[in-house]
């Protein structure tokens, strides 16, 4: 059986890595010009929506399917909508968890799940040929999982380690932390993975009363991309999926647009992790929802300031400086609102002229702006940057479905260069001025406190917390 599995998997690799190749550029019209190829889009009976599009370069199927399950949801059980996403492979009527995996192991398969802030995913692929097979798997699995209680808390236990194992790594929670503090107590400020106090009272119960309400059909989206006949796949998602049906009431709607904290002064979170050896931070605010018009041409402004090797931002800290390893900036988009952050860590004695040089960066952008050559080095490189991120199968997999779920079209992909290259020096500075404050910036820094802590008020109030404290 080794042998054979073993076999298997190297066909896969090699499938996957014939699929990379002849796929690069499937989403390119022969013009050149960054296209989302053609697809199928329809609604179930029971409400789901489902999205087609052929891909017949490499004999694979790519699923992805969307539901509102994410962490916004957790209320007091922190944890829950994560837990949930993982008891969905922990069995089924038919299958045992390890059935599930050594059926998968054995066709070279995968079927995973995962959730985010907003909304939960299954996502699977496969060889073509073995559609039925794992389509027999992936049905039990969405519509019919058992929360086997041995393996929950198998499961709850080893995420209580890795949450306190993580807090060893300030770069891996610094977000977490930013986040909670940006948003104080709405959902948005919910960590995914949870609170080790929150995920300890979270049981089996819940976790079934949790995937009743938040996955069903209704509000939920399917998109199968890969190398099939459209009319032929749609009747197979229908056998798939076409009888799923609530089994709860649904999830209560959460109004995100209330309540959302808008903070008009600059503030410091300062934790305290004395055994640090640099220090980990933040500077950020409010940012902008997905569906924001303007995504696209504040990722050529944002490529300026620190997408990139070359952005102001790294080459001021790192290149010529050496205060950091690295310098990062960007927007972090949720569906009602996001943010925007500057990354980066230094050493503890250098904590203040890093950051010191950072806010001065932020600044360039109101007290310089960008010119024209400036503006014209950012459109080139993301325009070879970006479009890749939606060309292979699994990719626009997921890409259809965040359109259903965050509200946009293909317009973002079809006229994606037609903006890029349309931006002007006027536009990018009204996007400055619009969205990129001169006060009011939030910081959290991760470090040595009794080393910083005097100098980190000078940014603004200042709180602190211990990195030991429960959750962020």
């Amino acid at each position: 059986m080794k042998t054979a599995n073993a076999a298997t998997s190297l066909r896969l690799l090699v499938t996957v890595l014939v699929a990379a190749a002849c796929c690069s550029g499937t989403a390119l019209a022969t013009t050149g010009q960054f296209k989302l190829p053609e697809y199928e889009k329809f609604t179930l009976d029971n409400g789901l929506t489902v999205y087609l599009m052929e891909q017949h370069e490499v004999p694979m199927v790519y699923v992805s399917l969307l539901t509102p399950g994410g962490a916004i949801h957790d209320g007091d059980k922190s944890g829950l909508a994560f837990l949930t996403s993982e008891g969905l492979l922990f069995g089924t009527e038919h299958y045992t968890k390890s059935e599930i995996e050594e059926a998968l192991d054995f066709l070279g398969a995968s079927i995973q799940t995962s959730a985010g802030l907003e909304v939960a995913r299954i996502t699977a692929s496969f060889a073509a040929r073995d559609r039925e097979k794992v389509f027999a798997i992936l049905k039990e699995v969405v519509t019919g999982p058992t929360f086997d209680g041995e393996e929950f808390e198998k499961r709850k236990s080893r995420l209580l380690v890795e949450l306190a194992q993580v807090k060893e790594m300030p770069r891996a929670v610094v977000r977490d932390y930013f986040h909670g503090f940006l948003y104080g107590n709405h959902p948005y400020g919910n960590p995914v993975r949870g609170t080790p106090q929150g995920v300890k009272t979270v049981t089996v119960e819940d976790v079934e009363a949790f995937y009743s309400s938040a996955y069903q059909p209704s509000g939920s989206a399917i998109a199968v991309v890969g190398d099939f006949e459209t009319d032929e796949m749609k009747q197979a998602v229908i056998d798939l999926l076409g009888d799923w049906q609530a089994t709860g009431a649904p999830l209560e709607t959460i109004d995100l647009s209330r309540g959302i904290p808008r903070h008009k002064k600059s503030r410091v979170l300062l934790v305290d992790k004395e055994d640090a050896l640099e220090t980990t931070f933040i500077i950020g605010t409010r940012g902008i929802p997905r569906n924001n018009p303007d995504y696209i041409p504040l990722q050529v402004v944002n490529t300026i300031l620190g997408g990139r090797f070359t952005s102001w931002l790294n080459a001021e800290l790192r290149i010529k400086r050496g205060l950091t390893y690295g310098a990062h900036s960007g927007f972090i988009t949720n569906r009602v609102t996001g943010s925007f952050i500057v990354s980066s860590f230094t050493r503890t004695e250098t904590t203040f002229e890093a950051i010191d040089l950072a806010v001065e960066v932020l600044g360039w952008l109101h007290a310089k702006g960008i010119d024209e050559a400036t503006l014209e080095s950012a459109r080139n490189y993301i325009k070879g940057q970006y479009p890749p991120r939606f060309e292979t199968p699994g990719q626009l997999a997921g890409l259809l479905t965040s359109m259903f779920f965050y509200g946009y079209d293909e317009s973002f992909i079809n006229g994606f260069q037609e903006t890029v290259d349309g931006m002007t020096v006027e536009e990018a500075n009204r996007l400055i001025k619009k969205y990129f404050p001169r006060k009011g910036w939030q910081f959290v820094l991760i470090g040595r406190a009794s080393e910083i802590r005097s100098k980190a008020s000078r940014y603004g109030k200042l709180t602190e917390k211990s990195i030991t404290d429960d959750g962020y």
